[in-house]
């Protein structure tokens, strides 16, 4: 039987994004929202800021993922809805969006909290999904918060996978196991594009991926959900450090700061 692995920190990842390079991430952020708030376009804009702070390729799509314009911040702030919202109606997942996310949290990987407020992960697939140690775990939790007790739960969940992705038809059969197992009202979709179809769904949609949150009517952060729980009211969440109870050690890095100065980058 194959091992399985885990979505954990990349070799560096400790020094890359270490409290002494935090200060640079942070303001790149905040240089790279300044831009993209005037106009420029993303890859001009990241070459000259990653230029300006020495960043590496992999702290460059940090900084990437964690920016956005003030127009982008500000709707994307006016459409996410919480935990409690979800009572009833029905929502569409991001399926190896929001598991790659919950997986890389729960294996001890860098979880970025951006300039809108969602957390993203630093994985990629490369046209592969492969399951980790953590997938099963994440399915459960995810299950909890939806249905569990003290929840408010959806009418029906969706889960939207990339077909063209390999693995995607394993992930829908552990999916579609564990609705049976619970009698979850969950269904599973692979599909050639799903990033449209959720762009115009009309309930809520589990994702941080920037496009759909630029375009779809209300959103939510299943990771941001799982930390505070189902019974706690919104509160903003910690910079760093131990708010995951099942895994004390999550590594979450906020560089969201929006009061970060940012020199002429010009």
């Amino acid at each position: 039987m194959t091992e399985l692995r885990r979505r954990a920190r990349a070799t560096g990842d400790d020094r890359l994004f270490g409290p002494d390079a935090r200060p640079a991430l942070r303001s790149a952020v905040a240089d790279l929202s300044w831009l993209l708030t005037r106009g420029y376009s993303s890859d001009a804009a990241l070459k000259l800021v990653g230029d300006k702070h020495a960043l590496s390729a992999r702290q460059r799509m940090a900084v990437l993922r964690s920016a956005c314009s003030d127009e982008a911040r500000e709707r994307r702030r006016a459409t996410r809805v919480e935990l409690a919202d979800l009572a009833g109606v029905d929502l569409a997942i991001d399926g190896l969006n929001a598991l790659i996310t919950v997986e890389s949290a729960l294996s001890h990987g860098v979880v970025l909290r951006g300039r809108d407020g969602a957390l993203r992960d630093l994985a990629a697939v490369h046209g592969a999904y492969e399951q980790v140690l953590e997938t099963s775990f994440a399915v459960d939790a995810i299950a909890r918060l939806l249905h569990g007790r003290g929840a408010r739960p959806p009418a029906q969940v969706v889960w939207y996978l990339d077909r063209p992705v390999a693995g995607s038809g394993r992930l829908r059969a552990l999916l579609e196991a564990r609705a049976r197992e619970h009698e979850l009202p969950w269904t599973v979709q692979l599909v050639h594009h799903p990033d449209p179809i959720l762009a115009q769904h009309a309930g809520v949609i589990a994702t941080s991926d920037a496009w759909i949150l630029d375009r779809c009517a209300r959103w939510i952060d299943l990771l941001g959900a799982l930390l505070r729980g189902p019974t706690e009211s919104t509160q903003a969440l910690p910079l760093e450090g131990p708010v995951l109870a099942a895994r004390p050690d999550l590594w979450l890095l906020d560089l969201s700061d929006d009061t970060a100065p940012h020199a002429d980058v010009r």
